[in-house]
């Protein structure tokens, strides 16, 4: 299977989907223990949730897993959450704090592994933004993720539905970040602006407003759309319906922002 999907629309707007793929190789796959081999921190149907919500959309998606390598954390290793619970590169526990290997990945195999797999996703990703840019002079990336709305190694209490990350308001024009939150206060869902997940190293490394890029982080609870926050991880139609009809708002407003708002345009110093 090829590292990443791509599709690419005439839009504006990109969505990221770093961590929706479930593809592990063999040779990885059969080092993982029980819980490992589970695969339950995927993203799960996040492709299928904003299928089709906006038409020139250009969409990048990484198809391996994220315990193969994940794609929304810093190459280097760094963590995005000093001092908090995380998981990193190579996760080497789950969501819950408990390992997910029979036989860890070395140091030598991580960095094949993110050469394979990590940057190819960013390179491909990178070419897309230059593209949407240049064709719109400004280009809007959206990174879908999701996760269980309780993890308390991560976590305490119950995660809101919507989870905006825009780094502290460092990532996109404050218009974007305004206008999802305008789009979920005025919805049935609990949301909250840069509280838990502020962002990962996507939304960070990209989102540079002053050259033209802009980009925000949406976390959404599991519990949100699926029937079930346990295997076998059912999408729920009547939950998701109700979901993406405000995802689908969110993603209208950002796109006639960058078509004809006051987005800061590419620098020309």
């Amino acid at each position: 299977m090829t590292p990443v999907t791509v599709i690419s629309g005439e839009g504006p707007v990109i969505l990221g989907q770093p961590h929706s793929g479930v593809f592990v190789p063999d040779e990885i796959r059969a080092r993982l223990n029980e819980r490992g081999r589970a695969l339950a921190d995927t993203d799960w149907h996040v492709d299928r949730l904003y299928d089709g919500l906006l038409a020139n959309a250009t969409i990048v998606r990484a198809n391996s897993h994220r315990y193969v390598i994940d794609a929304n954390r810093d190459p280097s290793g760094a963590s995005l959450y000093p001092g908090q619970n995380t998981t990193g590169l190579v996760p080497f526990t789950d969501f819950n704090g408990e390992a997910i290997w029979n036989t860890p990945p070395t140091v030598e195999e991580i960095e094949c592994r993110r050469m394979d797999y990590h940057a190819v996703y960013h390179l491909t990703l990178a070419s897309e933004i230059d593209r949407v840019r240049d064709a719109h002079g400004v280009a809007v990336l959206y990174d879908c993720h999701s996760i269980r709305s309780h993890i308390p190694y991560l976590f305490d209490g119950k995660l809101p539905d919507l989870n905006i990350g825009t780094n502290n308001s460092a990532t996109c024009a404050k218009a974007i970040e305004e206008a999802v939150a305008d789009v979920c206060a005025g919805s049935d869902f609990s949301y909250v602006v840069n509280g838990r997940f502020r962002g990962g190293w996507t939304t960070r490394h990209y989102g540079e407003p002053q050259y033209g890029v802009h980009a925000i982080q949406m976390e959404i609870a599991q519990s949100a759309y699926l029937d079930t926050e346990s295997a076998p991880f059912s999408y729920s139609e009547t939950k998701a319906e109700k979901l993406r009809a405000i995802l689908k708002q969110i993603l209208e407003r950002i796109e006639k922002l960058a078509l004809f708002g006051e987005l800061n345009g590419a620098d020309d110093d």
